[in-house]
């Protein structure tokens, strides 16, 4: 599974836990992954509603401009669930050759 991969299957998995603006899900995973570009993790949004995994919308802010929030569909749901089965299978193999 590639780093895109991975990080696809983090954004897809947060956003399983609930609605999102996008600022909110790159610091999330910049704790976990420092080095990843935000124009990369945009990008996968972005790609993510194309494909139908995910909507955007405006969400209003008490103070300040409106921010872009993020809903999974069931179809990301699916994808979600696809990717976590390709990362457990992952772990397994790796698992099975003595990698910790």
């Amino acid at each position: 599974m590639l780093k895109k991969d991975l990080i696809e299957l983090c954004l897809l998995h947060l956003l399983s836990q609930g609605d999102q603006y996008g600022y909110e899900l790159l610091r999330r995973l910049h704790d976990t992954f420092p080095d990843t570009q935000e124009s990369a993790v945009y990008a996968l949004l972005r790609g993510l509603c194309r494909e139908g995994c995910s909507e955007q919308y405006l969400g209003e802010t008490s103070d300040g401009p409106a921010r872009k929030y993020y809903h999974i569909t069931d179809q990301g749901l699916a994808r979600y669930a696809a990717l976590l089965r390709r990362w457990q299978a992952l772990q397994s193999a790796l698992e099975d050759l003595g990698v910790k």
